[in-house]
């Protein structure tokens, strides 16, 4: 049992827990509670850890549904290595997911494809509530750009509850030129716009197509507008200025 929060092993993986750049340069995240721990795929997952006091639920053994024994630490250390104040007793260090745009669009050159393009998301409970929705809709993927908060962030991936493991996430350093790649791949794309003229509900959507959502303060950018091929807004009664981005992403998704 590892009792000793100096040990590498423990400094190395706490470090991932906290730090954005370290879960980026050393590709890969972690996932936490036990619910969370059984959705992990097959061939990411590279090490666990469990605290001296874990009792997993009924049916569930660590070792054996995990394909590895478990490393055990002292509930002190566990709690230093958690990113929640009332840990459940098991995490896991997986690699993370490194498909790029080039890869789907290879994948999925022909036929319907469905996307959510993100801008600038700064939440971490709205980008996880959106990939969430995005696999309850239907929609193949998730693209952001890398002005929207990690989506291996931990608060994150509680969000998705799950949905992370089956719905691509795709990090891509130029948004235009992500767009322009799917535009010559025959996706239309639909940029969500207070001021569009169009209401979502009246637009013909075809079997290719793209939804931009942007910041939650200050939604998509001017360029990132122009970029799209049409703009649609959700109308709104009352005094209302805008709906909370994984709101107006939801109904987006549902519509199609």
């Amino acid at each position: 049992m590892i009792t000793s929060t100096s040990n590498e092993r423990i400094k190395y993986v706490t470090s991932v827990v906290k730090n954005t750049k370290a879960r980026r340069k050393e590709g890969v995240f972690v996932v936490e509670g036990e619910k969370m721990v059984q959705e992990i795929p097959s061939g990411i997952l590279l090490e666990c850890f469990v605290s001296e006091d874990f009792t997993p639920s009924a049916g569930f053994d660590p070792a054996g549904s995990l394909g590895q024994e478990p490393v055990v630490v002292s509930a002190g250390v566990f709690k230093k290595m958690s990113d929640t104040t009332t840990p459940q007793g098991i995490l896991c260090l997986c690699r993370q997911d490194r498909l790029t745009l080039s890869d789907l669009l290879s994948q999925r050159d022909k036929g319907g494809l469905k996307l959510l393009i993100l801008e600038g998301i700064q939440d971490p409970g709205n980008l996880g509530t959106m990939i969430r929705t995005a696999e309850g809709a239907g929609f193949d993927a998730v693209i952001a750009d890398e002005n929207t908060v990690d989506v291996y962030n931990p608060k994150t991936i509680r969000s998705t509850m799950g949905s992370l493991f089956r719905v691509p996430v795709i990090t891509v350093p130029d948004l235009y030129g992500a767009v322009s790649d799917l535009k010559r791949s025959s996706v239309t794309v639909y940029a969500a716009a207070l001021d569009a003229m169009a209401d979502f509900r009246e637009e013909e959507y075809g079997m290719r197509l793209a939804f931009l959502i942007g910041n939650e303060g200050n939604g998509l950018s001017a360029g990132m507008i122009d970029a799209a091929d049409r703009t649609v807004k959700i109308p709104m009664k009352g005094k209302l200025e805008s709906l909370n981005a994984a709101v107006a992403a939801a109904i987006l998704m549902y519509s199609v």
